[in-house]
């Protein structure tokens, strides 16, 4: 089992754990928050995550977000390398706003894991792959 260094900026703000076979960990809102449709927001997450060398975290909207809160997560998926590990390095969740909603801090509204960082590759070049086509993008269907 990994050892992960955690700061929380709010002592109040419920504690993250790893639930028994789950490959991701909740994060919950630091603030109570009072949403206006077609309106963009940073909600702070109340930590600062000290990944392993070598990992970085991905962040994703809960299941239930978007049904609970009315919010899309504005960059499809976060990104945090473990260099932002600054004592100041707050986690935050951008996100954007379609309904009136209230977000109450300790609400659960997105989730991150830890996975290894992409190995460095080298890109050959050839005029032909060689492989039978798929039918292009998209072309697996709707169902």
């Amino acid at each position: 089992m990994k050892k992960i260094t955690i700061k929380y900026f709010d002592k109040t703000l419920t504690p993250i754990e790893q639930k028994k076979n789950s490959d991701w960990i909740d994060l919950r809102s630091a603030i109570d928050i009072d949403l206006i449709p077609n309106k963009s927001y940073l909600i702070p997450l109340g930590i600062s995550i000290k990944l392993p060398h070598g990992y970085e975290a991905h962040i994703a909207p809960r299941s239930s977000t978007f049904k609970n809160y009315g919010i899309i997560q504005t960059n499809s998926i976060g990104i945090i390398d473990e260099s932002y590990c600054g004592d100041n390095d707050l986690w935050y969740y951008p996100i954007y706003a379609t309904q009136n909603r209230h977000i109450s801090k300790n609400d659960r509204i997105c989730q991150f894991r830890i996975v290894k960082k992409q190995p460095s590759i080298k890109f050959n070049v050839v005029d032909k792959l060689l492989n039978k086509n798929r039918g292009g993008f998209g072309s697996t269907g709707k169902q």
